[in-house]
């Protein structure tokens, strides 16, 4: 239960001027001493009397401290308290002893004459016109936030949100949102629309209200956008829309016709095979996916209009010059991809594992380096770069870092105007790109430049909106590779002879040696009961791979899941893993998850200031209570997180197939059970064993993976339609110039 604690600021230690962290001392009536409180405070000042709600906590090393979680302010009402919060650095160029001055003439009455009669203090020596003026700006603002304050604490916003509200908005955020409180959905970073609606609802607003309706539509919009959809049929969204706002379909039609008018979506005719979609029905598009899709199919187009730079190549000197630099013998496949890339300007290469891409990527960059071209090399992670460097010797760089997203200055500065310096661009990982990425990307490949995409278009299909990859494959119109050969080295590898099983509908396969053969990389434990799989799974990751393997279970191994939720769902592996590997008392705690100095976390969410990207897993160093902060680890960088940024971390000792994609583990533990049926596509399956480097071991039952094996064309691993746009890529049909709208930032 809370506890409340009223008390005048003695000391403000420690203060942070962008998030409101504070450390203050705070004399509190009736202690001999004052009360150190650590929380979220808005430029505390000492003097200040704070009226608080929070609890006592022990930190090992600096004794009792109260946990601040609400607060309001009020101005002191004794001469001591104001003398010291006149003089405390409120007003600049009003130190202590002008304080003294004002507070000897106006006494109690100090803070009322500055309110209401600030001229007055023309009465004490030394004050003039432009100090008054000064004065009166000061005591405005910090009027300004203490209103504001209590406006959105009694609206139930908390202190970390309610100081970026202030930011944003300054003294006018009361009657902002008071206005329209659902652009904090928007406009504020974690802020989202159900928190918007609370405060709505606190407010008064309707539950009908047209502006709830519009933010309900945008909402429900970005959620499927994040399932990976670019567009969604009429019907279907306002299904959902009515499911999750409770309104009539009315509103809901005027409420997509008012963001329509006010170019925030897009309605248009969706084609006769869009995916779910019923005949003649329409699709609704976020505006900026709209346009992203609409520049990056055109984008595309003119590339393959421009002549090359190069010109093209003798590709028969170049194949025979390459196998002789490399030493290596290429086959009829791969030849024809060299051949391929030496001839034309936009080109894709596909294929599963163990079919000589990273082969094919080199022997092309080789080719190009010897003429003096100037190559640049991507994929969409850290880690997918990291790999590619590392089988090339040629740097690697991920998308973003490549594009040169600078978040000061507002998204990326490599566009247009200010193309990449390059002659040859090879992406690989490519079936990870989506929409918005694709997008930017392309609008900074030099017209005359060649681009190469690398990718398994087998694979899940990129986490964001949109199948780039295979929608360009799909469109006809770029030359695409497929790589068919398994060679000899990887066919001895079960994992990669049961990921092209799979691919081809068939059941995975164990080796025919035994079981303890040291040489056995793939292996399918039988277990039907839920409860029966999670303790083997438990058992595989702390005991039987380390023994047998010698994995670590923390770096090593990686538990892969079709779902969060459910026994094998990765919330509760989550949960019994950190027990098993990381155990301990004390760790902060954000809902239901615990995060101590040790756990594996991976990061949810790109963020440009830190450098750190949706799927990165890196490894939690110190918990600072103090402070309220943590230390995460990612490749030997290691960053700082607030505690008001934990939204953006979670345990990654299991994590989805999706968030996987682009990664690979020495080995993978992956549970598949008829409760998974609906989500047990062939892509899913594929792509989870396709992670595993060194050893893959599935636990559950073969009838899962087999009840949808048939399929050659699986769905998505999410309700709802595919996510194919409504139109083909790379050639959008004739319309008017694409609407002035500006695109989502990624």
């Amino acid at each position: 239960m809370a506890q409340r604690l009223t008390g005048q600021i003695e000391l403000v230690n420690f203060t942070n001027a962008e998030t409101g962290f504070t450390i203050a001392r705070v004399r509190v009536e009736g202690r001999d001493h004052p009360v150190t409180v650590v929380g979220t405070l808005l430029a505390p000042v000492p003097g200040e009397v704070l009226e608080m709600e929070g609890e006592f906590t022990h930190h090992p090393r600096f004794g009792e401290q109260f946990k601040v979680e609400r607060f309001t302010t009020t101005v002191p009402a004794t001469v001591h308290g104001i003398r010291r919060y006149l003089g405390s650095g409120l007003i600049k160029g009003l130190g202590p002893v002008m304080a003294g001055r004002i507070v000897d003439r106006f006494g109690n009455e100090t803070l009322d004459v500055i309110d209401r009669q600030i001229e007055r203090l023309a009465e004490v020596e030394g004050i003039g016109p432009k100090r008054i003026a000064l004065l009166s700006e000061a005591w405005r603002a910090q009027r300004e936030i203490r209103e504001v304050m209590l406006f959105l604490q009694s609206h139930g916003v908390g202190t970390g949100y309610a100081v970026r509200i202030f930011r944003r908005y300054g003294g006018r955020a009361a009657a902002l949102v008071r206005e329209n409180p659902y652009r904090l959905a928007t406009e504020i970073e974690g802020i989202g629309f159900l928190t918007a609606d609370r405060i709505a609802e606190k407010i008064g607003f309707p539950r009908d209200a047209p502006m709830r309706v519009a933010a309900g539509i945008l909402y429900v919009l970005q959620g499927l956008a994040e399932e990976g959809h670019v567009f969604f049929p009429e019907g279907a969204l306002s299904e959902r829309v009515r499911e999750s706002l409770a309104v009539g379909p009315d509103l809901i039609a005027e409420g997509l016709r008012s963001l329509a008018a006010a170019q925030q979506l897009v309605i248009e005719a969706a084609l006769p095979d869009a995916a779910g979609a019923a005949a003649g029905e329409r699709a609704v598009f976020l505006a900026g996916l709209y346009r992203c899709e609409l520049q990056a199919a055109a984008k595309l187009k003119a590339l393959l209009e421009v002549p090359a730079r190069p010109p093209a190549l003798d590709a028969e000197k170049a194949l025979a010059w390459v196998e002789r630099r490399l030493a290596i013998e290429l086959s009829e496949n791969q030849r024809e991809a060299v051949r391929a890339a030496a001839g034309k300007k936009l080109l894709v290469i596909t294929g599963g594992p163990g079919t000589g891409k990273t082969t094919i990527v080199t022997a092309i960059l080789k080719i190009f380096l010897h003429l003096r071209a100037r190559v640049l090399l991507a994929a969409p992670t850290g880690r997918a770069a990291k790999r590619l460097s590392e089988a090339t010797g040629q740097e690697a760089r991920t998308i973003h870092r490549l594009l040169e997203y600078h978040p000061q200055r507002g998204g990326f500065q490599r566009d247009e105007q200010n193309p990449l310096d390059g002659d040859l661009l090879i992406v690989d990982e490519a079936s990870m790109i989506d929409t918005l990425l694709a997008h930017h990307l392309l609008k900074a490949v030099p017209p005359a430049a060649r681009l190469v995409l690398v990718g398994d278009v087998d694979q899940l299909p990129s986490v964001g909106p949109g199948s780039v990859l295979a929608d360009i494959i799909d469109s006809g119109a770029v030359p695409v590779v497929r790589l068919t050969d398994i060679f000899r080295q990887a066919s001895r590898s079960r994992i990669v002879v049961n990921a092209h099983r799979i691919n081809e509908g068939l059941m995975p396969e164990p080796g025919a040696g035994a079981a303890e053969d040291p040489g056995q990389d793939f292996f399918f434990i039988e277990r039907e009961d839920p409860e029966q799989a999670l303790a083997v799974i438990l058992d595989l990751v702390t005991r039987r791979i380390p023994r047998r393997f010698g994995f670590d279970p923390m770096s090593e191994i990686q538990v892969l899941t079709p779902m969060h939720r459910g026994v094998v769902g990765a919330s509760n592996l989550n949960r019994r893993l950190q027990a098993a590997l990381n155990p301990g008392e004390g760790g902060v705690a954000r809902g239901e998850l615990v995060f101590r100095p040790g756990d594996k976390v991976m990061q949810v969410r790109n963020n440009y200031d830190k450098e750190v990207f949706n799927g990165d897993i890196g490894r939690i160093g110190t918990v600072a209570m103090d402070r309220r902060e943590l230390t995460v680890l990612f490749d030997g960088r290691e960053l700082t997180y607030d505690f008001a940024e934990l939204d953006e971390i979670v345990l990654a000792y299991a994590v989805s197939v999706h968030k996987a994609q682009g990664s690979e583990y020495p080995a993978v533990v992956f549970p598949v059970l008829t409760q998974h049926y609906l989500l047990l596509q062939r892509n899913l399956l594929y792509t989870a064993v396709t992670r595993a480097r060194r050893l893959a071991v599935i636990v559950g039952t073969r009838r899962a993976p087999a009840a949808r094996g048939h399929r050659r064309h699986p769905p998505r691993p999410h309700p709802g339609p595919e996510k194919h746009p409504p139109h083909p890529p790379l050639h959008p049909p004739a319309r008017p110039p694409p609407l002035p709208l500006t695109p989502k930032k990624i």
